[in-house]
C-alpha cells in the first residue's frame, strides 16, 4: 500500500514499485483494454500509466478522467492523479463495486455527473473489465440505448465473466430488461422500482468462475 508523496525521487520510486508489483500494473503495460463506448465522447480502459494517459489524451482529445476505483492508497492512484493534473485533465472519482448489486444512490450520482462532465472522457477501473463494464453499460442506458446494447459492455472480450460473482452486474441489466424496459425510462426505474436487496437474493454465482476472477486473476 502506497501512502506517500510523489514530490521526491524516492517517493516516485515507491509509487512505481507499488503500482507495478502490488497493484499488478506490470500486466497492464502491454494490455490496455481500451474501447470506445460512445464515439468521440466516452472511452473505457484499465488503469492507465502516466505515459499511456498522456498518449490517449493527445489521440482522443480527452478532457476528463473518471476513476471508477475511488480514491485509493496505492501507487497507481497517486501516479494517475498526478499525471492528470500535469496534462490538464479534470479528475473525477466515481467508485463502483464489482461484486455487489449496484447501489441506487451511486447510479443516480453517476447520472448527475455524466450530465456535467466535459467530454471526451476516459473511464477506468483496475482491469477495465467489471466496473468499467458497468459504467459503460450505464452510459449506454443514459444515452437512450437498450439493455441488450448495454450488456455488450459486460463481455468476456474485456475480461468480464458473467458466471462469477461479477455476473451480478449482468443480472442488474437483465433485471431492468425484464421489469422496466419499454415501460419506464431507465433512471425512473432505478429511482422508483429497482430493488437491489432482491437482486442480491436472486443472484447465484458459479464457484469455478468466482475462483478464477477472485483468486487467480486477483480482481478487485
Amino acid at each position: 500500500m502506497f501512502d506517500g508523496s510523489l514530490a521526491t525521487p524516492s517517493g516516485r520510486r515507491k509509487a512505481w514499485v507499488d503500482s507495478l508489483f502490488v497493484d499488478h500494473a506490470i500486466f497492464r503495460l502491454p494490455w490496455t483494454n481500451l474501447a470506445t463506448v460512445v464515439p468521440g465522447k466516452v472511452y473505457r480502459c484499465n488503469h492507465p500509466t502516466p505515459a499511456r494517459l498522456a498518449r490517449l489524451t493527445r489521440r482522443l482529445g480527452l478532457k476528463t478522467l473518471v476513476n471508477l476505483r475511488g480514491h485509493r492508497r496505492c501507487g497507481s492512484d497517486a501516479l494517475s492523479r498526478h499525471a492528470a493534473g500535469k496534462i490538464g485533465l479534470t479528475h473525477v472519482d466515481m467508485a463502483f463495486e464489482s461484486r455487489g448489486a449496484p447501489h441506487r444512490d451511486r447510479i443516480l450520482r453517476f447520472a448527475g455527473l455524466y450530465r456535467q462532465i466535459e467530454t471526451p472522457m476516459l473511464m477506468h477501473c483496475k482491469s477495465g473489465a467489471d466496473r468499467a463494464g458497468l459504467a459503460s453499460a450505464l452510459v449506454i442506458l443514459f444515452e437512450g440505448g437498450t439493455a441488450a446494447q448495454a450488456l455488450r459492455q459486460l463481455h468476456w472480450r474485456f475480461g468480464h465473466f458473467n458466471r462469477s460473482r461479477t455476473g451480478i452486474l449482468d443480472a442488474f441489466i437483465l433485471h431492468y430488461q425484464a421489469q422496466g424496459e419499454g415501460r419506464l425510462p431507465f433512471l425512473q426505474w432505478v429511482e422508483h422500482e429497482y430493488d437491489e436487496v432482491q437482486l442480491k437474493k436472486d443472484f447465484v454465482a458459479g464457484k469455478l468462475a468466482s475462483f478464477l476472477t477472485d483468486q487467480v486473476l486477483r480482481r478487485e
